[in-house]
């Protein structure tokens, strides 16, 4: 199914058509990755990773689970701390 069409400059440059951009949620800076298959080339956007992507790849294992008053509690110590440092 065709969406859009762009033409390509003397420089080799060419523009993605809004549609396009719309449908894989292009912003300034986003990279498009070109895949080759015999006569046919598929482009898509790279780096659509969630947060629990990048924590897995970060960290070998599941975080456990705190209650809110543990966590509060850390960010007391925390806090006690770096006071405690100046």
């Amino acid at each position: 199914m065709k969406i859009a069409q762009s033409r390509v400059t003397a420089r080799g440059q060419l523009s993605v058509p809004a549609e396009v951009r719309k449908r894989l949620e292009l912003v300034p800076g986003s990279i498009l990755e070109w895949e080759a298959e015999g006569d046919r080339i598929t482009v898509r956007r790279v780096g659509q990773h969630t947060f629990e992507d990048v924590h897995r790849a970060l960290f070998s294992q599941e975080p456990q689970p705190r209650s809110l008053a543990v966590l509060k509690d850390g960010i007391r110590q925390h806090v006690r701390d770096r006071q405690a440092r100046r």
